[in-house]
């Protein structure tokens, strides 16, 4: 084998999840030996998938790792070039403790992965996996203009609407940053938007769940969207990397492709894919206008993919896996 064919050893921490997934694929196709940390190596439901990548049999360890457990990434992350962090604690809505049940841990979670950065001597760059909610979850901008990576979620707001989940990744990003600031780790963060694509774990994920609802035709989930930004799962795992591997890459990324209201996605799809039951209308939400800047990371030669391409990739994924009926197979316009 060339030396140039091996580009070194990274760790992917949560590397079962929907996006970690495609990003171990996508290292093990440019040729990385990937350490991925998952909750159970033996669970073949959960980690099948990834043993089956091209690759995998030569160049991927999966390791047993839990974000909570002080110490558990020592071994993982150790001898590692780089370190991609994607694993986040699983949020749902607090039962009664948003703090302890939601803030706390995803913020630990984050200092326990960046610990056993501190201890690896062997470490380059880490990449933390935010998003995009920590630069949108605001009221006092001027909706003319872009929201960039200068902007931050205001933590005041999250706790008035209950917005957990940007509450969360936001603590968790400041925290990373003040960490790897004070123990001299290059940090390099990506935001972003909501993530559509194919999901390589069988498995539906939160996310790729409430697109198959709406393709299904239910409303719920994706009213309270209202606007938002969409990108393509394999253009996030690209993004990591071309953050990881460009030396000038520096500070925060916003990754995106387009922002649209709920009923312009509807109109989009319903027109794109007339067979599938997607719905038609949205009652508005009082919410600010935004479009978010993604130049930062098109700098550094990203281009996105349309949002036709991202849902014809997932309608394709959804159906072959049978979640949704297989005319849908042969709605891809030839246009």
């Amino acid at each position: 084998m060339m030396m140039d064919d091996l580009k070194g050893k990274v760790c992917v921490t949560g590397a079962a999840g929907f996006v970690a997934s495609w990003l171990v694929k996508r290292l093990l196709l440019s040729g990385y030996h990937v350490v991925g940390t998952v909750r159970d190596p033996d669970d073949e439901k959960k980690v099948g998938h990834l043993k089956r990548l091209e690759g995998a049999r030569e160049r991927l360890e999966l390791v047993r790792a839990e974000l909570m457990v002080p110490g558990s990434f020592d071994a993982p992350i150790t001898g590692c070039d780089g370190v991609f962090h994607t694993a986040s604690p699983v949020i749902g809505l607090p039962k009664s403790d948003p703090k302890a049940e939601i803030l706390q841990p995803a913020i630990d979670g984050t200092l326990n992965v960046l610990r056993s950065c501190k201890k690896n001597p062997s470490l380059r760059r880490v990449v933390l996996t935010s998003s995009s909610s920590t630069v949108r979850a605001r009221d006092d901008f001027d909706s003319a203009l872009p929201l960039n990576e200068s902007s931050w979620s205001s933590e005041e707001l999250c706790h008035k609407l209950n917005l957990w989940y940007a509450l969360s990744k936001t603590l968790a990003e400041r925290a990373a940053w003040k960490f790897c600031e004070d123990n001299k780790i290059d940090l390099v963060t990506l935001l972003p938007s909501f993530v559509i694509g194919p999901s390589l774990p069988p498995l539906l994920c939160s996310t790729a769940s409430d697109v198959l609802g709406f393709l299904r035709g239910e409303t719920e989930k994706f009213q309270w969207h209202g606007r938002m930004g969409y990108v393509h799962i394999d253009d996030v795992a690209l993004s990591h990397i071309l953050l990881y591997e460009n030396e000038n890459a520096k500070g925060r990324y916003l990754c995106s492709s387009t922002v649209l209201d709920n009923h312009q996605l509807a109109a989009i799809l319903s027109a794109r894919y007339p067979t599938l039951p997607i719905p038609k209308r949205f009652v508005k939400l009082d919410r600010p206008h935004y479009e978010l800047d993604t130049s930062k990371l098109k700098g550094l030669g990203m281009q996105f993919r349309s949002i036709q391409e991202m849902f014809d990739d997932c309608v394709e994924s959804l159906t072959a896996q049978g979640h949704l009926p297989l005319i849908a197979s042969s709605l891809k316009p030839t246009s």
